[in-house]
């Protein structure tokens, strides 16, 4: 799979990023992916790649390039529960100091980016994202209805704006929930918002999952649910992006 590392400019520096493509140059569809929490590194890359394999052009940036370029700090190659405190402690000043101000003004120059890649066809692109990716993927849907035809997110915050925010989306969404991250009424509360607001949507808890269920070097990573993870997020983007 073709790939490439790149410098993404910005308002406020250069942003180092991964991309993965699929074979035989383009155009093809574009998609903005969002890390989780503990940013680029080998998982990342792989489901970058994975999603390359499907058809699109996948660009993952490091939103915490302004602490250095990925990883920004070091990771082990396995992230177990053992070793979660250690990494969340040099983890969690970074995040606070992600703003929402932050997210929308990357964003911005994220897609501007993707878009103007050559292997990237014309039209709308997707953008999705893992943990806290999740929450900067759907401020990125939010910000520019216009340019997103589709927002995915998977054990995310996604509700931490509040409803009037999801209220604003036009892209097609779905947010695919761990059963450990919220309670019944707190999905029903988001999917309510997103049924008022007529937000084509789907919207469930992963049976069994606890938080970062797709990640396949952390102790929460389940098989089943990264398969079905899949499975919504190709059927997801071939509706949005493949058959227009």
């Amino acid at each position: 799979m073709p790939t490439k590392t790149l410098q993404i400019p910005t308002a406020d520096g250069q942003a180092d990023a991964f991309a993965a493509f699929p074979e035989g140059g383009g155009p093809h569809p574009g998609v903005l992916m969002y890390a989780d929490g503990f940013g680029i590194r080998p998982a990342l890359r792989e489901m970058a790649g994975e999603l390359a394999g499907h058809g699109y052009c996948v660009l993952v940036p490091n939103f915490f390039y302004r602490h250095g370029p990925a990883p920004v700090i070091e990771l082990p190659e396995h992230i177990g529960e053992a070793e979660r405190p250690a990494v969340f402690a040099e983890l969690m000043p970074l995040i606070e100091a992600h703003t929402a101000e932050r997210t929308l003004r990357d964003a911005d120059a994220y897609l501007t980016f993707l878009t103007a890649q050559p292997e990237v066809g014309a039209g709308p692109v997707a953008v999705t994202g893992y943990c806290i990716g999740g929450l900067l993927a759907t401020r990125t849907a939010v910000a520019h209805p216009d340019r997103v035809a589709a927002l995915a997110a998977f054990h995310a915050p996604v509700g931490a704006d509040g409803p009037d925010s999801l209220a604003k989306l036009a892209a097609e969404v779905h947010f695919g929930h761990a059963e450990g991250d919220l309670t019944p009424e707190a999905l029903d509360g988001i999917n309510r918002a997103l049924d008022a607001a007529g937000v084509r949507h789907t919207s469930e808890i992963y049976p069994g999952t606890v938080h970062g269920f797709t990640m396949s070097d952390t102790d929460s990573f389940d098989p089943a649910a990264s398969q079905l993870h899949w499975e919504r997020l190709l059927s997801l983007l071939d509706r949005t992006l493949t058959e227009r």
